[in-house]
């Protein structure tokens, strides 16, 4: 009875009934106490669960492997972590539960790396660990950034053939790609002899986020195609908001409201949004982040504030959507409100990206000592994401002592990195140190290290053009130049003067300013004026 009460979450009967078991003058025994202890965790009622262990002890169950894995996951769940750890300790013969026990402890409060480590453990054991398990350590892998563990745990994935579980798959795609290696999210991705619609969420979420609106559509054609139907790719989009089939499933809802926000469409992504079935916390999250993100901040704010009085708890991407924003927007008081507020009202621990979101707000605010007291400050290891932060704002303010220090460090984190020797290339060439600047040229050349080419691109049409710096060879090459021309004049006009300090070194300012206006982006966008109807088309 118990059993059953507790499996249909019906806590307070199962304590009742316990309680009536116990003034009937039966004990309980190693079957009956991991259930009366879940109903104790599912109330959070500590003060029972206390005399519960009590008695486990008295008993003589305080030995029994399932016994003391249910008091593990009681305390955990009831805050009292360190308690957790004491009893999974006095655990002498740990099986894989007690193992997933205390590591989903430790990732449900926010510790990812003790999280890790204790995976390492359960390994160097010789236990297999359940599907469940690799997948919640591979989320604190991406939870704090860190592509190396990744790597190994992806080794041992392939050793154990657990590479064709789909869910396991697909986590290995989605931490690859928050890590920033699309490359081996997308040979994850193509090694995957089965795919669902979460799978494919993950690379189409992955191009949102770089911005590869070319790859992105590519991936959901070919999710379409796949999984959602056989209508042609321009009915389907032109016609997604209205179907109920898409509106019903917030994993298709998010990822289009992520891809209209990304896209700057914030009116196509609201409407996706209020007509979504059902709202779940990632929903939610999504629209506060894409309207922090078009600029929209102070109604995010409005929204998240409706998730609260919804009874709707924030996680960790909902502030990093909200602190993105106030960066954005240069909200440096309601950025440290929310940074705050994760921990001392919602007992949320912040990981990397809530950092990295307050360095960048001040160092865009130039506050840049405090930005790298707080870089020094980071709990966690730091990872090139907030380094390039602090250098873009030394840069902007020249603060060459600081930015040759942060290079360093950045250097030493990504070796392979061709913009972090070009920009410290450049650092020297704007304060005219020629020697410095040719030493690290050299050192690219003799590492083997090329800049690649970067472009941008833009959707005119439904056809994706793609541009280079310097770009030679459009078709209407003239007249994008010719825009150009018109557009920088009138700028010039109302006092805009172009900033050359760090397109190239030794060159001309004349010439500084011909590689400017080059630039692929703005080569995109007066591709874009010359072909799109003045008022512009109701859909980007």
């Amino acid at each position: 009875m118990i059993r059953g009460m507790v499996s249909n979450d019906c806590f307070d009967d199962a304590v009742d009934f316990y309680s009536l078991m116990r003034s009937e003058g039966f004990l309980p025994n190693n079957f009956t106490f991991p259930f009366v202890l879940k109903a104790c965790a599912g109330l959070l009622d500590l003060q029972l669960a206390v005399k519960i262990h009590t008695l486990v002890v008295k008993a003589g169950f305080d030995y029994d492997v399932f016994v003391k894995t249910s008091l593990v996951c009681l305390y955990a769940k009831c805050g009292f972590l360190g308690d957790a750890h004491k009893v999974f300790d006095d655990i002498p013969d740990k099986n894989v539960v007690s193992w997933m026990a205390i590591i989903s402890a430790y990732i449900g409060v926010g510790k990812s790396r003790e999280a890790i480590d204790m995976f390492r453990g359960l390994l160097e054991r010789n236990l297999v660990p359940d599907s469940f398990t690799v997948v919640r350590v591979l989320s604190a892998c991406t939870q704090l950034g860190d592509i190396n563990c990744g790597d190994w745990i992806h080794k041992w994935i392939m050793e154990m053939g657990m590479v064709r579980n789909v869910f396991v798959a697909t986590s290995l795609v989605d931490m690859y790609a928050k890590c920033g290696n699309m490359e081996k999210a997308r040979g994850v991705f193509n090694g995957m002899p089965e795919k669902d619609i979460v799978t494919w969420g993950a690379m189409i979420q992955a191009y949102a986020n770089l911005g590869s609106q070319e790859k992105l559509w590519t991936s959901f054609s070919k999710c379409k195609e796949k999984i959602l139907g056989a209508l042609e790719l321009g009915e389907w989009a032109s016609g997604l908001v209205d179907r109920n089939e898409f509106l019903c499933s917030p994993i298709v809802g998010t990822a289009l409201i992520d891809l209209y926000a990304k896209c700057g469409n914030m009116a196509w992504a609201w409407e996706v949004f209020k007509g979504m079935k059902e709202k779940d916390r990632v929903v939610w999250n999504a629209i506060i982040f894409g309207l922090a993100m078009n600029g929209y901040v102070k109604i995010s704010f409005g929204l998240f504030g409706q998730v609260e009085k919804k009874g709707i708890k924030p996680d960790g991407n909902t502030f990093i959507g909200l602190l993105r924003g106030c960066t954005h927007a240069g909200l440096v008081d309601e950025d440290r409100q929310y940074f705050n507020s994760m921990d001392c009202v919602f007992s949320l621990t912040p990981i990397v990206e809530h950092y990295g979101c307050m360095v960048d707000l001040l160092s865009r605010a130039g506050l840049l000592d405090g930005a790298h007291q707080m870089i020094r400050n980071m709990p966690m290891e730091v990872n090139a994401i907030v380094w390039g932060a602090l250098v873009r704002a030394c840069r902007i303010h020249r603060d060459t002592q600081l930015v040759e220090l942060v290079l360093k460090q950045l250097i030493e984190l990504e070796p392979w990195n061709s913009g972090n020797y070009v920009l410290l290339s450049n650092i020297y060439s704007t304060n005219l140190k020629w020697d410095e600047a040719a030493m690290i040229r050299l050192s690219m050349n003799e590492k083997g290290i090329q800049k690649p080419q970067w472009c941008s691109w833009i959707e005119v049409h439904g056809i994706v053009h793609e541009f280079f710096v310097g770009d030679k060879y459009h078709p209407l090459l003239e007249k994008i130049n010719a825009k150009l021309d018109e557009l920088t004049k009138k700028m010039k006009v109302v006092g805009y003067i172009p900033t050359t300090d760090y397109v190239l070194f030794n060159i001309e300012e004349e010439e500084n300013e011909h590689f400017l206006g080059c630039h692929s982006e703005k080569l995109a966008i007066a591709f874009g004026l010359i072909s799109t109807p003045h008022k512009g088309s109701e859909k980007p």
